[in-house]
């Protein structure tokens, strides 16, 4: 067997049923399927046990541990030569693993080629929006992609710099992914963690733009806010455990939400000293910005409503990210708290 799809889920049997019907759709059929419940109250266990006679599945349900060692517990268990990590709130396209066994053969013809002879031994694909999504999880699907929420970095094209695949659309040959040791206790920011480890023991990545999904993420703004925000803490962790991987990019969520609480206290300061234009003035780059989400978004989606909400959307991914950003750099940079000790009641208990 080629491929084995490992699919974590924490109380999402709805989502997974989602998932499950668009692998039965594959084309290419070389494939089982692995899905691990971590500790869920919701379990999805009827749900694979309607797929049971129809996919090569196995159900397992385990204590809660996080997504990162639920995926190690599930990989243990995998046949297949190439492990592919999904979230469980993608689908995938009928195509999609025609896509990666394309991507991998091309690049196989591609290794004579190479200086270093190297073959890929990981890779990550682009997720997308879908037509059936709600409008807020397309304002959301805009913030987390746009270029101009930093959104753009994730991945979609090629770049001239190192892949790093993020977890919800994540391949890398068993062998390896059993050398390295699989995700780390991290209980965010783990998959980019697990990537940095790929690279730098000598291994090699690729983005194949080919092999995407559709990705719905969170169904509310909350909630997606407790996401990046816990992405904002990641990022200070992710540094701590290798240095020199930050970049200007990953602070730029941090300047943003310094620059709106700075604006939004000179505005403040102005209309009570009387300085009414002063206070105007003062909030002008904001409502710019703001324009320029809903134009833009309005665009790519074809809805006004759509590019209203992708207002909110993209000041809770930047600034959410920000905050948590700020909070994980003061715990551990300031106040030299290790990760776990400084995080023990977000994640670690």
């Amino acid at each position: 067997m080629k491929y084995s799809f490992i699919i974590p889920v924490y109380n999402r049997p709805g989502e997974v049923a989602e998932l499950l019907e668009s692998l039965q759709q594959q084309r290419l059929k070389d494939f089982e399927v692995i899905v691990v419940e971590d500790g869920s109250q919701i379990p999805c266990k009827d749900v694979c046990d309607q797929f049971a006679g129809i996919l090569a599945l196995r159900y397992y349900s385990k204590p809660n541990s996080g997504p990162g060692q639920s995926r190690n517990y599930g990989v243990e268990r995998a046949r297949g030569e190439w492990v592919i990590i999904l979230d469980s709130d993608v689908v995938l396209p009928p195509d999609y693993l025609e896509a990666v066994d394309k991507s991998l053969a091309e690049e196989g013809e591609l290794l004579g080629a190479r200086e270093d002879g190297s073959p890929v031994d990981a890779f990550g694909g682009p997720d997308a929006s879908h037509p059936s999504f709600t409008p807020v999880q397309k304002a959301i699907s805009y913030s987390m992609t746009s270029f101009y929420t930093t959104g753009g970095i994730r991945g979609g094209k090629k770049k001239l710099d190192r892949f790093y695949p993020r977890s919800y659309n994540m391949g890398i040959r068993r062998q390896v992914y059993n050398q390295l040791g699989g995700f780390s206790r991290m209980r965010f920011g783990e998959d980019i963690d697990f990537s940095y480890r790929i690279v730098e023991s000598g291994h090699r990545t690729a983005l194949f733009p080919d092999a995407w999904v559709w990705h719905k993420r969170r169904t509310d703004l909350r909630k997606f806010y407790r996401q990046v925000y816990n992405s904002g803490i990641a990022r200070i962790n992710l540094e701590k455990r290798h240095p020199g991987t930050m970049k200007l990019v990953h602070m730029l969520p941090m300047l943003f939400t310094v620059g709106v609480f700075a604006l939004l206290l000179l505005a403040l300061a102005s209309v009570l000293l009387g300085y009414y234009c002063w206070g105007a003035a003062a909030l002008c780059p904001l409502l710019f910005y703001a324009l320029l989400i809903c134009c833009d978004s309005a665009r790519q989606n074809r809805s006004l409503r759509v590019g209203l909400l992708s207002v909110p959307a993209a000041f809770v991914q930047l600034m959410g990210y920000g905050l948590g950003f700020i909070e994980a750099w003061w715990k551990r940079c300031v106040n030299g708290q290790d990760e776990f000790t400084a995080f023990e009641k977000n994640f670690y208990k």
